[in-house]
This record gives C-alpha cells, structure tokens and sequence, in this order.
C-alpha cells in the first residue's frame, strides 16, 4: 500500500519537481524578462492599448464639432411625359403628344458653427475623454506590472516552499530510518517508529499540496505571458530590501492623494461630467451657422433648359421649446456631477489607504524578514541540538520531529515574507503613480539566473 502511494506522489509531483529542480539554471528567465513577454501576450493589457488608442480619437471627433461641414447631392431621372390637345368648339381630342427626357440635378451645402456654445463643450469633453484614456491606461499599465510581479513571485515561493517540504521529507525519512533500526535494538519504543512514520507521511502529503500550488502558480503566470516558463530566477543569497524613500509614511499618502492615477482619471472624470452639465445648460442658448449652397437642375422643357444658382447666408436658430428634454438634461448632468465629486473624494481616500497599506507592508515585512532570518537560524541550531541528543539519549524523537517541522516552517514563513515585502514596494510605487519598468529592473537586479 505504501510503495502504490509513493508511486502517487511521484506521478503528480512531476511536473513540480522537475521544475523546482531546473530552476536557478544557466538562462532561466527574470522578472524583466517576464514582464516582457507580459507586455506582448497578456490579453487584458492587449485590450487596454486597443481602448487606449480608441481614447485617442476622442479629441478628434470632439474638434469636428467647432469645423465646417460640406456635403453634396445629386440625382438623376429618366422622366415620361404626356397630354392631349382638345378642339376649343366641339371639344373633342386633336392630338396627343408622348415626351420622354431625362433630367438631372446637383447641389453643394456648407455649413459653418458661428455660435454654438454646446459644441465648444463637446470639443472640451472630447480633449478630456482623451486624457482620460492616457490615464486609465497607464493605470493598466501598473496593473501589468503588479500582476506579473505577483504570479513571478508566487512560483518563487511554491517552488520554495515545495523544497522546503521536500528537504522535510527527506528528513522524516531518514528519521523513520533510525527510529526503526533503534528500535529494532531495543534503544527505543515502537511510539517513536509510529511517530516517525506519521511525521512521514505528513510530509509526503504536504509535498502533494505544493507540487499542486506551484502547478497553479504556474498556469497563473503563464495566463499572463502567454506560455508557461521553463526556468525562473530566485533571489540572490542574502539579498537586502531597502525602506522606502522617502521614509515617511505622510509624504507618500500626500503623494497619492494627487498622483495616484484612479485619483487623476476620478478628477478627469469630474471635468468631463462638468463640461456635460455645462453642454446641456448651453441647449437653450441660440445658435447661429454660416450657410452656402450652390445648386444646379438640368430639365429640357420649352421655355427652360437649365437653371442653376448659389447663395450664402447666416442661419439663426432659437430654441423655444423642446418637450422639456433639455430642462430635464440639464438636471440630469447637475446629478451626475454632484456623483462624480463624491467619487472624487472615494478616490482619494481609497488611494490614500492603498498608500499607508503598502508603505506599512513595506516596513513590517522588512522587520518580519530580519525576525525570521534570526529564527531561521536558531531553528537550524535547534534542529542539530537535538538530532544530537538523540544519538546521545538525551532527546527523544518526537523533539526531533518538532525541530525538524519548525525548520521547514520558518523557511516557508522567511520566503514569502520576502516576496511579500518587494510586492509592497512595487504597490506603494503604484498608489502614488510612480511605478514603471525602472522598479522592474531595480527588483530584477535582486535576482540571480545565472546558477
């Protein structure tokens, strides 16, 4: 039953433990190139530069309200035309005359806004809505960042935690070893072998659920870049983070509360819901056109041939009454504006928390990295004090096994605290609107892939 379990575990740890294994080998891929195949597969980055370069042409169709307009029509006929000549005395028909021609006609209108105030709001709107496309895709652009970041790093930690899982199997087993030839001597209890062969087997499941987890770790970061990596950096031995600079948490939620770009798309937004309101209040105002039309009719008749003529002229227009339609726009945009002031202020106050959590996430993690290095080191040394005293009688096994569990525990807290504290740098960078591919390459320089 345990060599068909073993089998198992071998089986659908596979794909892991090959992974882990490879990993840190000439030419595995780091985080900058990660983000790189990021940037040209990532389906959700690919549909924000589409929106991105539709955003752009906001400002276009807003400026051809303030442009002339200048369109054409023509038609042509094939005409059949008939009448009876009648007798003045008796009334009777004379003759009858059937005419078939063909008539044809053009005409050339231009139109100019001389005054249109609504129009001057649409071109506003349209420069605005523009802006606001830069913004929300820079947003995204961040967002890249952070996304590939973390699926990058959550492999890191499932491939460390599966070696730490796997180096504690390891450990059990050759405990279960000793513990069964001690007792087969008689220097120890068979409680110690069942001990023993539990911590084993605890171990072995443990391995199973993180093969698992990196398997998924994997597929993540393979949705991102488009193909799942074959080899994948990790931090250099004893790699240190740097506080935040500047290190004051006020200056960085200052900074958020204006550069954080949901904060600068929220502002757009509220400028655009202004122009809209001003837009509607602008429908009882009167408009005023230059016209001009040129139009020519060809028609073979007796008298006529041909006419043709041009005119040029100035349109005034004065709404009076429009059903109400634009009273209850105007009440309508006076709503959505008072909106987006409160969205506004949700912004800011939602990127001024996004800016204490990460310069928070920051400073713990650091302190919790420097507590775990300092625990992962007493656990080392509390591990071969009491494997030795084990030899020597003076620990039974079960501290062993104790020593042995919190070992590998300490090293999978130490992994992701580490993770975790450069995720945080990389979200403080983006709660104030700062994060670009120089922070990409500032947390790549942490990283080794050449051994």
């Amino acid at each position: 039953m345990r060599i068909k379990a073993r089998h198992t575990l071998c089986r659908r740890t596979g794909l892991a433990v090959a992974f882990m294994l490879t990993a840190g080998t000439a030419g595995a891929a780091d985080l900058l190139q990660v983000y790189y195949d990021a940037i040209a597969n990532d389906a959700r980055y690919s549909a924000s530069r589409a929106q991105h370069e539709a955003g752009q042409e906001k400002r276009v169709q807003g400026r051809s309200a303030l442009l002339p307009t200048l369109g054409a029509t023509a038609n042509a006929q094939r005409n059949s035309t008939g009448h009876t000549s009648k007798d003045i005395n008796t009334g009777q028909p004379l003759a009858t005359v059937d005419k078939r021609y063909s008539s044809n006609s053009y005409a050339l209108q231009l139109s100019a806004p001389l005054f249109r105030m609504q129009n001057w709001h649409q071109y506003k709107e349209g420069a605005l809505q523009t802006e606001l496309a830069d913004s929300i895709f820079n947003q995204d652009t961040q967002d890249l960042i952070l996304r590939t970041a973390e699926a990058y790093f959550n492999v890191l930690n499932s491939r460390d935690s599966l070696r730490a899982i796997v180096q504690l199997r390891t450990a059990a087993s050759e405990q279960l070893e000793l513990a069964r030839t001690s007792f087969k001597v008689g220097t120890v209890t068979v409680t110690d072998v069942h001990e023993a062969q539990s911590r084993f087997d605890l171990a072995s499941a443990q391995e199973i659920a993180a093969s698992n987890t990196l398997d998924v770790a994997l597929e993540a970061l393979a949705r991102i870049i488009g193909h799942t990596p074959e080899e994948l950096a990790g931090l250099k031995p004893g790699v240190m983070l740097s506080r935040p600079e500047p290190d004051n948490i006020g200056a960085w939620v200052d900074a958020a509360e204006k550069g954080n770009y949901g904060v600068q798309a929220q502002t757009l937004i509220r400028e655009i819901a202004l122009r809209e309101y001003q837009r509607a209040r602008a429908g009882h105002l009167p408009t005023l056109d230059l016209v001009a039309s040129h139009n020519r009719n060809t028609r073979p008749s007796i008298s006529i041939e041909r006419t043709e003529g041009s005119m040029v002229g100035v349109q005034l227009d004065v709404p009076l009454y429009q059903g109400g339609y634009v009273s209850s726009r105007t009440r309508e945009t006076a709503a959505l504006r008072v909106k987006a002031d409160s969205d506004l202020e949700e912004a800011r106050r939602t990127a001024a928390l996004a800016a204490r959590e990460a310069y928070l996430g920051v400073t713990s993690g650091m302190a919790q990295v420097q507590a775990l290095e300092a625990a992962k080191i007493s656990s080392t040394s509390a591990l071969e004090a009491n494997q030795l005293g084990y030899k020597v009688g003076v620990r039974i096994n079960i501290d062993v096994l104790n020593a042995q569990s919190q070992l590998a525990d300490t090293v999978q807290k130490l992994a992701r605290a580490r993770y975790d504290t450069m995720l945080a740098q990389l979200r403080l960078k983006a709660s104030v609107g700062s994060l670009g591919e120089e922070d990409v390459q500032a947390l790549n320089a942490l990283l080794d892939s050449s051994k």
